[in-house]
């Protein structure tokens, strides 16, 4: 067995940026992951011939965290492509193009949407997201679902409809009556307000030239060859005040601190020895990744484009209720283009259940819906694997059930003796986004410096 001044779980944008910050102040870290590559949730593949963010992929610019590591990686990033109208399919199942941020709805549900908009950017406003439990309101709104909540607000189903797409299937990729109205602020608050979250040209800003797992890649390179053993899951951890020891089917590793950087769900996986305080074990009882399928869709052409189409869609009625152009806008040469789109939450459920032939060919009639019948013939079609893959079982990422946040928000970054717990899914600003893994990654990291 060889010890370390640090032991690292997973290898994702938070335990890599951990290590290499610790690496770079002269600590000895070892980083264990059980895939059989970095990244984490991050991943870039090429699938028949084309190049897919398979993964999480997009920069916005409050995302100021990796902004500034990919400045410092020296990646380089390009914008999404936007130009044209965006379509949208209302209650009343009608397609309709605009421009703007403003969805085509009736003038009385455009003003309910700005209202509920403003009610949810002053409560995110009084929030702090590293302590959401604060809130003056905390109690109140930890009790409460958010569609419960939404409906208390408005008697325009259309409108708490749209608001509540946008955390619901689009963020937390959970139902709106399965999460609390102050997960709703928390996730609004962690992007700056919720404003942002209705501005798909500032949250899915730009993305990274050759992909977002560059950021990991790189991060793994600067440290020491040897420092990162793939393929290795960790099954038990053994701790006291003097340290702690990871063992895994390969081996034993010791460090005078371990970090868990996985997700809350993956940390309850691991055996510990003593047993882990009860409240960091009922704590985790109440977390759960959320569900979406994201799909990868590519046409001979970006025939949207020549309808006038920037291919931007939303429909919280339609079964992909969001998608986007996804174009490899960086790949010389190339004439394809590729949609990106979302099915999440209960709607999710429904097409899993179903054939994977009988799933594409829902999938295809719902963009038919909002581009037209080229929709239904792509040349690749590929949902991402996160539903089913071992290490992650779910995506974007977790949260709690309702009533939890105050109930035990407060213990998610407390350290167990010589254990200590970061991931995105507990971050403040960039929850859920690589930008709160990075930021998890250096707090965890100037701790143990410290």
């Amino acid at each position: 067995m060889t010890d370390f001044d640090v032991v690292v779980v997973g290898a994702g944008v938070t335990g890599l940026t951990a290590a290499t910050r610790l690496h770079a102040a002269g600590r000895t870290v070892m980083v264990i992951e059980a895939r059989d590559r970095v990244g984490g949730r991050l991943l870039t593949e090429d699938v028949e011939g084309v190049r897919l963010e398979v993964g999480g992929q997009w920069v916005s610019p409050d995302q100021t965290a990796l902004l500034a590591l990919i400045d410092d990686l020296g990646l380089e990033m390009y914008p999404r492509y936007r130009a044209g109208d965006s379509v949208y399919i209302g209650a009343d199942g009608v397609r309709r193009t605009f421009s703007g941020e403003h969805f085509p709805v009736s003038a009385a549900t455009t003003a309910e949407m700005e209202r509920l908009t403003k009610e949810l950017d002053g409560l995110a406003a009084q929030m702090d997201p590293l302590e959401p439990w604060n809130h003056p309101d905390a109690e109140a709104l930890d009790r409460i679902s958010f569609a419960a909540w939404l409906a208390e607000q408005t008697d325009d189903a259309e409108a708490r409809d749209n608001i509540g797409l946008y955390i619901g299937p689009a963020m937390l990729t959970k139902p709106a009556h399965s999460f609390s109205a102050l997960s709703a602020v928390l996730m609004a608050a962690s992007a700056g307000g919720f404003s942002h979250l209705v501005d798909a040209d500032f949250i899915l800003d730009r993305r990274v030239v050759g992909g977002l797992q560059r950021v990991p890649i790189s991060l793994a390179g600067r440290l020491p060859e040897g420092t990162v053993r793939l393929g290795e899951a960790v099954t038990k951890v053994e701790w006291s005040s003097e340290g702690g020891t990871v063992h895994t089917d390969q081996g034993s590793y010791r460090g005078r601190n371990v970090v868990m950087a996985v997700p809350p769900t993956l940390v309850s996986r691991v055996q510990y020895v003593p047993a882990l305080p009860p409240v960091q074990a009922q704590m985790r009882q109440h977390i759960s990744f959320g569900l979406v399928i994201k799909l990868h869709i590519t046409y001979d052409t970006p025939f949207w484009r020549d309808l006038g189409l920037s291919g931007t869609a939303f429909s919280p009625y339609a079964l992909v209720h969001e998608a986007y152009d996804n174009t490899n806008e960086d790949v010389e040469g190339e004439t394809r283009g590729t949609l990106v789109g979302f099915v999440s939450d209960v709607k999710a459920d429904r097409i899993l259940a179903l054939s994977p032939e009988a799933r594409r060919e829902q999938v295809l009639e719902s963009l038919a819906g909002y581009y037209g019948e080229q929709a239904r013939h792509p040349v690749h079609y590929y949902e991402s694997p996160w539903v089913a893959d071992e290490w992650t079982v779910g995506a974007f990422g977790t949260s709690f059930d309702i009533g939890s946040l105050t109930r035990y928000g407060r213990h998610l970054r407390a350290d167990v003796g010589p254990l200590a717990f970061a991931s995105s899914d507990i971050a403040g600003l960039g929850f859920q986004h690589v930008d709160g893994a990075i930021r998890m990654g250096e707090a965890v990291a100037a701790r143990l410096l410290a």
